[in-house]
């Protein structure tokens, strides 16, 4: 498996998808920075900054961004034709599957590390006030971390859409429907504790200072388990061999006679 995960990182420096991945988290940062020119009242700060850069990742960017690349990568084998190869070592495609969606993990790992920089960076940019190395280490420890549970929250949906030939676009749509459900679902504290995606902030602690935000601590730890169980379910039960997919029959076109 060690080997697998070796190759797979390795692989990533051809996969120009990861460059869109790095676009994604900048431009989630550019919408925070946009929000912050309504006259709205708001004070803003470094880490009020930073929570909005958290909150647009959970509700809007990440979750779509990661089904999207690692629905890509895992797809890659049996559009690039490679798959038949990697089968003859022989490899199932279930260890295959395995090392991608660790590989994905580590790479929401970078993804986090990516959005942390270009949030310290803009923060530079606007001059907000609060800005200290406490801050920005909370800052990166956060996000970072948010990133891998959001990761986790998702890949049910990574799962399931890789039984199917050519699923990562139909799990890109879904995800970006289970993240924006994120927002009516932090309507309710002990609804946002249980739901996977916004579990994740309270497994960082978002905004706990606030007296009025109470995060039910063991719910969000559980639903976040819940979501990797049931995703080591459906990766281990799934075929040994790859999703093929179905060519139709062309229709044999008859050609008219005569004039």
């Amino acid at each position: 498996m060690l080997r697998m995960i070796k190759t797979e990182l390795w692989k990533l420096r051809r996969y120009y998808i990861i460059w869109a991945g790095v676009l994604l988290m900048l431009l989630s940062v550019l919408l925070t920075m946009f929000s912050t020119t309504a006259s709205d009242g708001t004070v803003w700060t470094f880490s009020f900054f930073t929570e909005q850069v958290i909150k647009n990742n959970v509700t809007m960017i990440f979750p779509m961004c990661i089904a999207l690349i690692a629905g890509y990568i895992i797809a890659r084998e049996a559009k690039d034709d490679t798959l038949k190869n990697l089968v003859t070592i022989p490899v199932s495609y279930r260890n295959l599957l395995c090392g991608k969606l660790l590989v994905c993990a580590l790479l929401s790992l970078f993804l986090g590390l990516t959005s942390a920089v270009f949030t310290i960076i803009a923060n530079l940019l606007m001059g907000f006030p609060g800005l200290s190395a406490a801050s920005v280490s909370q800052a990166f420890a956060q996000i970072i971390m948010n990133c891998l549970f959001l990761y986790i929250a998702v890949m049910p949906i990574i799962a399931v859409t890789a039984r199917m030939a050519n699923g990562h676009l139909i799990g890109t749509i879904i995800a970006f429907v289970y993240g924006y459900g994120g927002m009516f679902a932090a309507a309710d504290r002990t609804v946002a504790s249980l739901y996977p995606v916004t579990a994740s902030l309270g497994l960082i602690r978002y905004r706990s200072y606030d007296p009025g935000v109470h995060w039910h601590g063991f719910i969000c730890l559980f639903s976040i388990i819940t979501a990797f169980l049931i995703s080591a379910i459906f990766v281990f039960t799934t075929k040994t061999s790859a999703p093929v997919k179905t060519n139709k029959k062309q229709k044999q076109v008859i050609s008219k006679k005569g004039w």
